[in-house]
């Protein structure tokens, strides 16, 4: 599984992330990066929703800052880098993504970022 960049100014796309772990439950959606110190370069953590709505994140008991890129049917919503322990981030989006602090360097709203692979 992977995490793919495809930018609208039609600059070639790039992989994000190869190291790719989904949080697909309840308590794996609340936990997150919880308590971790550091990750490498090529993880990503994949926050799946049924539909489309508000969806926040917060950065209690992360010890290292991380980007986040919200997307909605693919396209990218907003993408912010968040601080260690006291960030926080919102906006609308069916899929949440975070990396590790310059790992969404060059993705912007309204580019294309999907996960390619089998995520079941």
């Amino acid at each position: 599984m992977r995490v793919v960049h495809d930018p609208t100014d039609g600059t070639e796309r790039r992989t994000l992330a190869t190291d790719v772990h989904v949080a697909d439950g309840v308590w794996a959606k609340f936990r997150g990066l919880r308590g971790r110190s550091s990750i490498s370069e090529s993880f990503a953590l994949v926050f799946p929703f049924d539909a489309v709505g508000r969806r926040d994140i917060d950065m209690l008991f992360v010890r290292t800052p991380i980007d986040v890129v919200w997307i909605s049917d693919e396209e990218v919503q907003q993408v912010s880098t968040l601080r260690s322990w006291i960030g926080f981030g919102l906006a609308t989006a069916d899929c949440v993504i975070e990396l590790p602090p310059g790992g969404a360097d060059g993705v912007e709203a309204g580019d294309r970022v999907v996960v390619e692979g089998d995520t079941a």
